[in-house]
């Protein structure tokens, strides 16, 4: 009978005591999670609307009441790229580097640490696969794209295991989305090694997966966004897709001038040309009075948008004269605005059907340093077909 009496009151402490402290232990971790990612939200927005002090301070202060997890250093990692790659000045951009290196290490360090203690833990999965996405952007600039092929196939692996253990986590598809969408615009050896070691490159399964994490993302749900934007601007040239992005962006993020150059773009490649030239003196006034974070270093991108501007408007003296004075500027971080500088130049020699000169600036602006991306794919496709209005796209 004592022993029956044992084993009852044995089964009422376990179903009765253990259990409802076990679900309480479970809710108060959730909970201890939700709370660490309102507050990433708010250093992540701080971070976008370029507040680079207050997004960086932000962040630190969660990796202190969070130490042991990985996420606040993941997402630091993401901040220092953003300001390394934005940087605009040469010894901003080598510090932001260095420390956005040091919390990829950190990251990993710290994700492997608590993958060792329990190997379902989907959030160092995610926040080392964060780390993973920093680094391959950074080797990118480098031109180290073996190294990109294989850390891309670790941050791939990452991204799987995060979604199987966290299928609700929609923030995974933000990462995707990119290796997805910009493998093809990898060189070529690098996108024959992602196709063996990852997937080949499909920009439309990409363009969805960022789509989805635009609409149901939380943490990276804006650059989700901002990254759609890039794309449909630069890439599909799809101005009328990337309008309502832009416009909801610069709501949000009112000093994020990217955004203001983006949303000039597609206005004026949309034919409203008034309302680029709206935002393009908005630009203009804040470089002038050196309101943070607008800075005389943008002046470059300025002359860039109103050639762009007259352009569109068939302009052509005034948009070669905004050219030209991009030109002058002789900046490592402006490699790209140089090289579009260049490619518009050609156009206009193209509609002028001064045929020599303009392969002559398609040519030079190949030649550009740091000038990769659109307007040198643009270059070698205007090469080998002249430009026209009738094949923009």
């Amino acid at each position: 009978m004592g022993r029956v009496f044992f084993i009852t009151f044995l089964l009422l402490i376990l179903f009765s005591g253990f259990y409802p402290f076990a679900e309480k232990g479970l809710r108060a971790a959730e909970s201890l999670k939700a709370e660490m990612q309102n507050y990433l939200k708010q250093g992540i927005d701080k971070v976008f609307d370029m507040d680079e002090k207050g997004g960086i301070a932000e962040l630190m202060k969660i990796s202190e009441l969070f130490p042991e997890s990985p996420m606040p250093y993941a997402y630091l990692t993401l901040a220092y790229l953003f300001f390394y790659e934005m940087g605009l000045d040469e010894r901003e951009r080598e510090r932001n580097q260095e420390s956005m290196l040091h919390y990829v290490d950190k990251t990993l360090s710290q994700g492997e640490k608590r993958i060792e203690k329990d190997a379902q833990d989907s959030e160092a999965f995610f926040a080392m696969a964060l780390a993973k996405l920093a680094k391959i952007r950074w080797l990118i600039t480098r031109k180290r794209y073996f190294a990109v092929a294989q850390e891309t196939q670790n941050m791939w692996n990452y991204l799987q295991t995060t979604r199987e253990l966290e299928p609700e986590n929609y923030d995974v598809y933000f990462a995707m989305g990119l290796l997805h969408y910009h493998i093809d615009h990898l060189p070529a050896f690098t996108r024959f090694l992602s196709s063996l070691l990852i997937a080949s490159g499909d920009r439309q399964k990409g363009l969805q997966e960022l789509e989805l994490a635009a609409k149901k993302g939380y943490l990276l749900k804006d650059l989700a966004k901002a990254e759609l934007l890039s794309a449909y601007v630069n890439f599909e040239k799809e101005p009328s897709r990337a309008l309502p992005i832009a416009q909801d962006l610069r709501e949000r993020f009112p000093r994020n001038y990217n955004i203001l150059f983006a949303l000039g773009n597609a206005y004026s490649e949309l034919g409203r040309t008034e309302e680029a030239l709206s935002l393009a003196r908005e630009i203009e006034s804040g470089i002038q009075s050196g309101t943070p974070p607008f800075r005389p270093e943008l002046w470059p991108r300025y002359f860039q948008l109103m050639g762009r501007i007259s352009f569109d408007r068939g302009e052509y003296t005034k948009a070669s004269e905004y050219f030209q004075r991009v030109l002058q500027d002789r900046s490592p971080y402006h490699g790209r605005v140089r090289a579009w500088a260049l490619v518009r130049l050609g156009m206009i020699h193209d509609v002028l059907q001064e045929r020599n000169k303009a392969e002559e600036y398609y040519r030079k602006a190949l030649e550009v340093a740091g000038g990769e991306g659109t307007a040198q794919i643009a270059a070698k496709q205007y090469l080998k077909t002249p430009y026209s209005p009738a094949n923009r796209k």
